[in-house]
């Protein structure tokens, strides 16, 4: 069996607030392998961007820490490495999509001058090769002209493409890991497809593992071989593939998959899910979801309910998993 790339190990990360230090992140834990697609699904302030900037070291501290666990890569812990090891190992060995390019990228440097800056950082070289070796990395994530545009700056670009060289500055030194933070959001329906197709392309030609964040379900069951589903700062759900819509095996995955609109469902209300997701400080006592969940008794707010390991490779934190028959993907 080949060894993951990434294993994050029963992660916690805590923040200082006005009520003191609150847990947003409790015992996370997953593996991305060789090639692999892992998707971090989850509503807003579920843990999926603060895990995944952690990997990388990239917490702000102060307000907050890693307060428990592992992030292994290549035999090292990236938790325990000093700033210059990990300077050594971002964008070179793992690179991550930003949210949102147009803020991600300076508007007072060129496209060029943005991609250039990183491999000359992990490379060397002169301001020449580099620039050429940006041309090359617009070249293959599909925009056209390259050796002209890379010379344009941000506003010149429009969203998809400002995308793609978010993309290619990503990809320049030819990581192992790219961690891909909501890569597609806010961007219309066809260029979402493309992002999603040049992801799937590039897993392909460079066999790098991927680690793809969203909240948009169905780009991932178009695009990740395994999903880690997160609530509340918890993994909730694991699932292999399109497993996870057939039938979900916890109730948050199910009310996700339920709000999902559906194509001729023009004249039905929208399903919900009720509620909002707890503040940090705020978290309720045993399972996190109980207050919102439509299946709760009085066992689900007993004690916190473990991730419980399934056939199949899949696992769910319910209490009630062995009672219910969720309903998958309609």
């Amino acid at each position: 069996m080949t060894a993951p790339l990434l294993r994050v190990e029963d992660l916690r990360i805590d923040f200082a607030t006005e009520h003191g230090w609150a847990n947003v992140v409790n015992g996370v834990s997953f593996e991305v392998g060789p090639g692999e697609i892992v998707g971090l699904v989850g509503e807003s302030g579920s843990g999926k961007s603060v895990t995944s900037l952690s990997i990388l070291g990239l917490i702000p501290t102060p307000p907050g820490r890693i307060s428990g666990g592992h992030v292994w890569y290549d035999g090292r812990d990236l938790t325990a490495l000093p700033v210059s090891e990990l300077r050594n190992v971002r964008g070179n060995d793992i690179s991550m999509i930003f949210q949102e390019p147009m803020t991600s990228l300076n508007p007072a440097f060129t496209i060029g001058d943005q991609i250039a800056e990183a491999y000359r950082r992990h490379r060397g070289g002169t301001k020449k090769a580099a620039f050429a070796r940006a041309a090359e990395m617009l070249d293959l994530v599909g925009i056209p002209n390259a050796r002209g545009r890379v010379r344009d700056y941000p506003h010149e670009f429009s969203g998809g493409m400002r995308q793609r060289a978010m993309i290619a500055m990503a990809l320049i030194c030819g990581p192992k890991l790219l961690i891909a933070d909501e890569p597609t959001t806010a961007l219309d329906v066809t260029v979402q497809a493309q992002i999603i197709e040049l992801l799937r392309s590039l897993r392909e030609e460079t066999g790098c593992g991927i680690v793809f964040i969203t909240h948009d379900l169905g780009v991932v069951a178009e695009l990740c071989d395994r999903v880690v589903v997160m609530y509340a700062g918890e993994v909730v759900e694991t699932a292999v593939g399109r497993d996870l819509f057939v039938q979900p095996k916890h109730p948050y995955t199910e009310g996700l998959l339920t709000a999902m609109p559906q194509l001729g469902e023009r004249d039905r209300e929208l399903p919900y899910i009720p509620g909002r997701t707890p503040e940090p400080w705020r978290i309720p006592e045993g399972c996190r979801f109980n207050p919102r969940c439509r299946y709760t008794h009085d066992g689900c707010r007993a004690d916190a309910v473990p991730l419980r390991a399934l056939d199949g490779g899949r696992a769910s934190r319910c209490v009630r998993i062995d009672e219910l028959t969720l309903a998958g993907a309609r």
